[in-house]
């Protein structure tokens, strides 16, 4: 059984199913990205694994505990951060990872340990007597992230981590994310920034209207997106210098769908597969094209949650 494991998991609110038997597994040393448009019921089975809610139906194990049967011994080896959570007026950080801290019946010289490893680790350290309702948006993500690294918990339950963060303070909680990774911490996390995610994850599922529509390693995922796109490839060409004819030259091939751009810089939708790719590229050397650069594009994230989704919700 894998660290974490999700089967035919229903969760219904009267005549609304948020979740329709939704299974999906991970183990220690990953992350786990979790992506669907709002309302898909990422947030719902979030909260079902992080023993917040019921489901109607089906179960979800944390180290071979149900989070149905034995919740309390699920909640010592996750850590859960929910999309929103409120301030703590008048409380700076210690006291407020000091309160947590005691929450999980950390002591004396054992608390203090955690929470000075906890603050080292999230770069806390130089703001530690500032209180919470002063701090950025940055800021607020590392002292939930070392809240909820207090208990030093084996799963992370992350729900959207980055809205509204900066690109710096992204790429910041991006890299302490693979830190955890690489100490052998499980990491479940929803996001819209996908792009970021097709980075650092090493499986993902993709929900719509409550259902998986596809899961797997972001290659597979990619593999099937392609497959319901039509086998589409995306190709993009640098000229070497601009020519008039290279938009309608590269149009006339049978399996070029689209083209974008122009003068010495092209983007080209192929169908098919890497075959027809390297075919376009031995036709246009034929006719002459000053080519400098020519390189397959591989679906990102994005591509892929376009091709798979509908944009429906519930």
């Amino acid at each position: 059984m894998s660290l974490v494991e999700i089967k035919n998991l229903t969760r219904r609110f009267d005549d609304v199913e948020a979740v329709s038997q939704v299974s999906l597994a991970f183990d220690k040393g990953m992350i786990y990205g979790f992506i669907g448009p709002n309302g898909a019921g990422k947030t719902t089975t979030m909260r079902i694994l992080a023993t917040l809610d019921v489901p109607t139906s089906g179960d979800a194990w944390v180290a071979g505990h149900s989070v149905i049967q034995y919740p309390d011994k699920v909640r010592g080896r996750i850590g859960y951060m929910p999309d929103y959570y409120g301030t703590y007026a008048h409380t700076d950080i210690i006291d407020y990872l000091e309160f947590f801290g005691r929450s999980y019946e950390l002591r004396g010289k054992e608390l203090r340990r955690r929470i000075d490893g906890v603050i080292d680790f999230t770069g806390l350290g130089k703001i530690g007597g500032k209180y919470i309702d002063t701090l950025s948006k940055g800021m607020k993500q590392r002292l939930a992230l070392a809240r909820l690294l207090l208990h030093d918990p084996d799963v992370l339950i992350l729900d959207e981590p980055a809205a509204g963060l900066d690109p710096r303070a992204r790429i910041e909680f991006r890299e302490l994310l693979k830190l955890l990774k690489d100490e052998g911490k499980a990491v479940l996390i929803s996001s819209h920034i996908l792009t970021e995610l097709s980075e650092m994850v090493d499986s993902c599922a993709i929900i719509e209207k409550g259902r998986i529509v596809c899961h797997g390693s972001v290659d597979e995922v990619r593999e099937r997106a392609r497959h319901e796109a039509g086998s589409q490839f995306k190709v993009t060409i640098e000229l070497l210098e601009p020519l008039e004819k290279a938009e309608s030259c590269l149009l006339e091939c049978p399996f070029v769908r689209r083209v974008f751009g122009g003068e010495r810089h092209f983007t080209v939708e192929i169908e098919g597969s890497r075959r027809e790719a390297a075919s376009l590229l031995q036709r246009l050397v034929a006719d002459g094209m000053p080519i400098l650069n020519y390189r397959v594009v591989e679906s990102d994230l994005e591509d892929v949650f376009m091709s798979l989704t509908k944009g429906e919700v519930q």
